[in-house]
């Protein structure tokens, strides 16, 4: 008998059970690193009031709401930037006619 593993190859694909993951929105994400993993904290940034502007032009800072705080391994950084870049590719060839994507670059 061979002492080598047998090697089973698969695709992980998502169990939509939206019970236990439901969608949250986001329209920013902070992004900090160690040297073991990435966190991602994605946040709801609101139309500020006049006090929070008064308070943003004091502090230069602006609070938003955490919706959540993903953590993955450095391992997994460079497979999520191609599949995001890949994504993005597709998104702009089946949309550039719409007027805010013909600026060509990033939005941040």
């Amino acid at each position: 008998m061979s002492d080598q593993p047998k090697q089973i190859n698969f695709t992980i694909v998502p169990a939509d059970d939206v019970a236990s993951a439901p969608r949250t929105y986001s329209n920013f994400c902070s992004i900090a690193h160690t040297p073991f993993d990435f966190t991602l904290t994605f946040c709801e940034v609101m139309p500020l009031s006049d006090k929070e502007i008064k308070d943003a032009e004091h502090d230069h800072v602006v609070r938003a709401p955490v919706r959540a705080k993903i953590v993955v391994p450095v391992q997994f950084v460079p497979n999520l930037i191609a599949a995001l870049q890949e994504h993005w590719r597709v998104f702009s060839e089946s949309y550039n006619t719409v007027g805010w994507n013909k600026g060509g670059g990033p939005i941040h």
